[in-house]
C-alpha cells in the first residue's frame, strides 16, 4: 500500500515537473501571456456588463474567445498539449457566458 501511494506521488511530482518545464518554453510563455490576456479581457467583460453596455460584453467576449484560442495554438506547438486541452473548458465557459448574455 505504501509503495503504491509513494509511486503514485512520485508520478504526479514527475507529471508536475514535465508541465512546468512545457510551460517554461519559449512558445508556452506566449501561451500563458494569451491566458492572461483573456482573464483581463473577461473582468472586462463583467465591467461593462455591469454598466449594461451590451454591445461591449459581446465584443469583448469574442475577443476572449480569440486569447483562448491563440493560447491552445501556443501551447500546442512548445508541446504542452495538456494545458491546450484544459483550455477546452474555459472555452465551454466562455459559450456559457455568450449565451447568458446574449450574445450568440
Amino acid at each position: 500500500m505504501r509503495y503504491t501511494v509513494l509511486a503514485g506521488l512520485t508520478a504526479v511530482l514527475v507529471g508536475a515537473s514535465i508541465a512546468t518545464s512545457a510551460v517554461a518554453a519559449p512558445g508556452c510563455l506566449d501561451g500563458r501571456r494569451k491566458v492572461e490576456e483573456a482573464g483581463a479581457l473577461r473582468y472586462q467583460a463583467r465591467q461593462e456588463a455591469r454598466l449594461g453596455n451590451h454591445d461591449r460584453v459581446c465584443d469583448t467576449l469574442d475577443e476572449v474567445g480569440d486569447r483562448y484560442h491563440e493560447a491552445q495554438d501556443a501551447f500546442e506547438d512548445c508541446g504542452a498539449d495538456v494545458v491546450s486541452i484544459d483550455l477546452r473548458s474555459e472555452l465551454r465557459d466562455l459559450r456559457v457566458a455568450k449565451r447568458l448574455n446574449r450574445c450568440d
